[in-house]
Protein backbone atom coordinates (compact mmCIF):
# COMPACT_ATOMS: atom_id res chain seq x y z
CA UNK A 1 0.00 0.00 0.00
CA UNK A 2 1.47 3.34 -1.09
CA UNK A 3 2.06 5.92 1.61
CA UNK A 4 0.39 9.34 1.13
CA UNK A 5 2.79 11.97 -0.18
CA UNK A 6 3.11 15.27 1.69
CA UNK A 7 4.32 18.45 -0.01
CA UNK A 8 6.34 21.02 1.94
CA UNK A 9 7.10 24.21 -0.02
CA UNK A 10 10.37 25.82 1.04
CA UNK A 11 10.12 29.57 1.56
CA UNK A 12 13.82 29.88 0.76
CA UNK A 13 12.67 30.31 -2.85
CA UNK A 14 9.80 32.70 -2.10
CA UNK A 15 9.85 36.44 -2.78
CA UNK A 16 10.88 37.80 0.62
CA UNK A 17 9.40 41.21 -0.16
CA UNK A 18 6.00 39.58 -0.55
CA UNK A 19 6.35 36.71 1.90
CA UNK A 20 2.84 36.87 3.44
CA UNK A 21 1.27 36.81 -0.03
CA UNK A 22 3.64 34.07 -1.16
CA UNK A 23 2.66 31.87 1.78
CA UNK A 24 -1.07 32.48 1.28
CA UNK A 25 -0.75 31.44 -2.36
CA UNK A 26 0.27 27.91 -1.40
CA UNK A 27 -1.60 27.40 1.89
CA UNK A 28 -4.70 25.72 0.41
CA UNK A 29 -2.65 23.17 -1.51
CA UNK A 30 0.42 22.30 0.60
CA UNK A 31 0.76 20.12 3.70
CA UNK A 32 3.70 21.67 5.55
CA UNK A 33 5.71 24.87 5.23
CA UNK A 34 9.46 24.31 5.37
CA UNK A 35 11.71 26.86 7.04
CA UNK A 36 15.43 26.50 6.30
CA UNK A 37 17.49 27.82 9.22
CA UNK A 38 21.14 28.45 8.28
CA UNK A 39 23.93 29.82 10.44
CA UNK A 40 26.57 30.63 7.79
CA UNK A 41 28.91 28.05 9.31
CA UNK A 42 27.40 24.62 8.76
CA UNK A 43 26.43 25.87 5.30
CA UNK A 44 27.82 28.95 3.46
CA UNK A 45 24.60 30.92 3.75
CA UNK A 46 22.37 32.48 6.40
CA UNK A 47 18.59 32.41 6.55
CA UNK A 48 15.55 32.68 8.75
CA UNK A 49 16.55 33.57 12.31
CA UNK A 50 13.93 33.03 14.98
CA UNK A 51 12.94 36.70 15.02
CA UNK A 52 12.00 36.54 11.34
CA UNK A 53 10.14 33.24 11.59
CA UNK A 54 8.15 34.60 14.54
CA UNK A 55 6.53 37.10 12.15
CA UNK A 56 5.21 34.39 9.82
CA UNK A 57 1.46 33.82 9.94
CA UNK A 58 0.23 30.62 8.33
CA UNK A 59 -2.28 27.84 8.76
CA UNK A 60 0.31 25.31 7.62
CA UNK A 61 2.35 23.25 10.11
CA UNK A 62 5.95 24.44 10.26
CA UNK A 63 8.78 22.10 9.31
CA UNK A 64 12.01 23.51 10.73
CA UNK A 65 15.16 22.32 8.95
CA UNK A 66 18.22 23.20 11.05
CA UNK A 67 21.33 23.55 8.88
CA UNK A 68 23.45 24.76 11.79
CA UNK A 69 26.49 23.72 13.80
CA UNK A 70 24.74 23.86 17.18
CA UNK A 71 21.28 22.40 16.51
CA UNK A 72 20.42 21.81 20.18
CA UNK A 73 20.53 25.55 20.87
CA UNK A 74 18.43 26.38 17.82
CA UNK A 75 15.94 23.61 18.55
CA UNK A 76 15.25 25.07 21.99
CA UNK A 77 14.49 28.43 20.41
CA UNK A 78 12.31 27.17 17.59
CA UNK A 79 10.27 24.90 19.84
CA UNK A 80 8.65 28.11 21.11
CA UNK A 81 6.86 28.32 17.74
CA UNK A 82 5.20 24.90 18.25
CA UNK A 83 6.29 23.53 14.87
CA UNK A 84 5.15 20.23 13.43
CA UNK A 85 8.68 18.92 12.96
CA UNK A 86 12.29 19.87 13.66
CA UNK A 87 15.10 18.19 11.73
CA UNK A 88 18.82 18.44 12.51
CA UNK A 89 21.81 17.19 10.52
CA UNK A 90 23.68 14.03 11.39
CA UNK A 91 26.88 15.74 10.26
CA UNK A 92 26.42 18.35 13.01
CA UNK A 93 25.73 15.83 15.79
CA UNK A 94 28.11 12.90 15.60
CA UNK A 95 27.76 11.09 18.94
CA UNK A 96 24.94 8.62 19.42
CA UNK A 97 24.12 9.86 22.93
CA UNK A 98 23.93 13.46 21.69
CA UNK A 99 21.66 12.47 18.81
CA UNK A 100 19.32 10.61 21.13
CA UNK A 101 19.29 13.46 23.63
CA UNK A 102 18.37 15.97 20.93
CA UNK A 103 15.64 13.73 19.49
CA UNK A 104 14.17 13.41 22.97
CA UNK A 105 14.46 17.14 23.68
CA UNK A 106 12.62 18.03 20.48
CA UNK A 107 9.76 15.65 21.23
CA UNK A 108 9.56 16.64 24.91
CA UNK A 109 9.70 20.34 24.08
CA UNK A 110 6.63 20.04 21.93
CA UNK A 111 4.47 18.40 24.56
CA UNK A 112 2.26 21.43 25.29
CA UNK A 113 1.77 24.96 24.01
CA UNK A 114 1.28 28.13 26.05
CA UNK A 115 -2.38 27.39 26.78
CA UNK A 116 -1.88 23.75 27.63
CA UNK A 117 -2.90 22.14 24.36
CA UNK A 118 -0.94 19.05 23.40
CA UNK A 119 1.04 19.61 20.21
CA UNK A 120 3.35 16.76 19.36
CA UNK A 121 6.55 17.79 17.62
CA UNK A 122 8.28 15.13 15.58
CA UNK A 123 12.05 14.87 15.42
CA UNK A 124 13.97 14.23 12.23
CA UNK A 125 17.55 13.64 11.18
CA UNK A 126 19.04 14.76 7.85
CA UNK A 127 21.94 13.43 5.83
CA UNK A 128 23.83 15.25 3.07
CA UNK A 129 24.49 13.61 -0.32
CA UNK A 130 27.96 12.28 0.61
CA UNK A 131 26.78 10.82 3.94
CA UNK A 132 25.94 7.08 3.81
CA UNK A 133 22.85 5.73 5.48
CA UNK A 134 25.10 3.63 7.70
CA UNK A 135 26.24 6.84 9.40
CA UNK A 136 22.87 7.08 11.16
CA UNK A 137 22.29 3.37 11.78
CA UNK A 138 22.53 4.13 15.50
CA UNK A 139 19.31 6.19 15.53
CA UNK A 140 17.50 5.50 12.26
CA UNK A 141 15.04 3.19 13.99
CA UNK A 142 14.26 5.93 16.54
CA UNK A 143 13.62 9.00 14.39
CA UNK A 144 10.20 10.22 13.24
CA UNK A 145 11.55 11.52 9.94
CA UNK A 146 14.57 10.92 7.74
CA UNK A 147 15.54 13.77 5.42
CA UNK A 148 17.71 12.66 2.51
CA UNK A 149 19.22 15.75 0.91
CA UNK A 150 19.29 15.51 -2.88
CA UNK A 151 21.54 18.58 -3.22
CA UNK A 152 24.36 19.90 -1.08
CA UNK A 153 22.58 22.18 1.40
CA UNK A 154 22.85 25.95 1.56
CA UNK A 155 21.29 27.35 -1.60
CA UNK A 156 18.12 26.80 -3.59
CA UNK A 157 17.95 26.06 -7.29
CA UNK A 158 20.57 23.31 -7.41
CA UNK A 159 20.42 20.23 -9.64
CA UNK A 160 19.05 16.97 -8.23
CA UNK A 161 21.66 14.29 -7.37
CA UNK A 162 20.16 10.94 -8.50
CA UNK A 163 22.63 8.73 -6.62
CA UNK A 164 20.98 9.60 -3.27
CA UNK A 165 17.92 7.59 -4.31
CA UNK A 166 19.73 4.40 -3.32
CA UNK A 167 19.68 5.60 0.29
CA UNK A 168 15.94 6.20 0.10
CA UNK A 169 15.36 2.70 -1.31
CA UNK A 170 17.44 1.15 1.47
CA UNK A 171 15.78 3.20 4.22
CA UNK A 172 12.30 2.34 2.97
CA UNK A 173 13.18 -1.36 2.79
CA UNK A 174 14.44 -1.35 6.38
CA UNK A 175 11.73 0.95 7.78
CA UNK A 176 8.45 0.57 5.85
CA UNK A 177 6.48 3.07 7.95
CA UNK A 178 9.14 5.80 8.26
CA UNK A 179 8.46 9.33 7.01
CA UNK A 180 11.17 9.86 4.38
CA UNK A 181 11.60 13.39 3.15
CA UNK A 182 13.65 14.56 0.18
CA UNK A 183 14.86 18.10 -0.39
CA UNK A 184 16.75 19.60 -3.32
CA UNK A 185 15.96 19.84 -7.01
CA UNK A 186 12.44 18.47 -6.57
CA UNK A 187 10.24 19.15 -9.60
CA UNK A 188 7.79 17.35 -11.88
CA UNK A 189 10.57 15.25 -13.41
CA UNK A 190 12.41 14.26 -10.22
CA UNK A 191 9.41 13.81 -7.91
CA UNK A 192 8.37 10.48 -9.53
CA UNK A 193 11.88 9.14 -8.96
CA UNK A 194 11.70 10.10 -5.29
CA UNK A 195 8.27 8.60 -4.76
CA UNK A 196 9.13 5.36 -6.52
CA UNK A 197 12.25 5.07 -4.36
CA UNK A 198 10.12 5.37 -1.23
CA UNK A 199 9.97 9.07 -0.30
CA UNK A 200 6.64 10.28 1.06
CA UNK A 201 7.44 13.90 1.91
CA UNK A 202 8.81 16.22 -0.77
CA UNK A 203 10.30 19.66 -0.21
CA UNK A 204 10.22 21.95 -3.23
CA UNK A 205 11.13 25.59 -3.57
CA UNK A 206 11.87 26.99 -7.00
CA UNK A 207 9.49 24.66 -8.82
CA UNK A 208 6.55 25.82 -6.69
CA UNK A 209 7.31 29.50 -6.13
CA UNK A 210 8.27 30.15 -9.74
CA UNK A 211 5.14 28.47 -11.09
CA UNK A 212 2.36 30.60 -12.53
CA UNK A 213 -0.18 28.07 -11.22
CA UNK A 214 1.05 26.94 -7.81
CA UNK A 215 -1.92 24.69 -7.14
CA UNK A 216 -1.14 22.79 -10.34
CA UNK A 217 2.57 22.64 -9.51
CA UNK A 218 1.93 21.15 -6.07
CA UNK A 219 -0.62 18.69 -7.44
CA UNK A 220 1.88 17.53 -10.06
CA UNK A 221 4.39 16.67 -7.32
CA UNK A 222 1.91 14.83 -5.17
CA UNK A 223 0.55 12.64 -7.93
CA UNK A 224 3.65 12.18 -10.09
CA UNK A 225 4.01 8.41 -9.94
Amino acid sequence: MALPVLIAPSILSADMKRLPEEIKSIEPFADWLQIDVMDGRFVPNTAFPLTQVQTIRTTLPLDIHLMVEQPAEYAREFLSLHPRNITFHAEAVRKTDDRRALLQAIRKGGATDTVGHVRRVTAGIAINPPTPLSDIADVLGEVDLLLVMSVNPGFGGQAFIPSVLEKVIEARRKHPALMIQMDGGIDASTAPLCIRAGANNLVSGNFIFRAADRAKAIASLRSSV
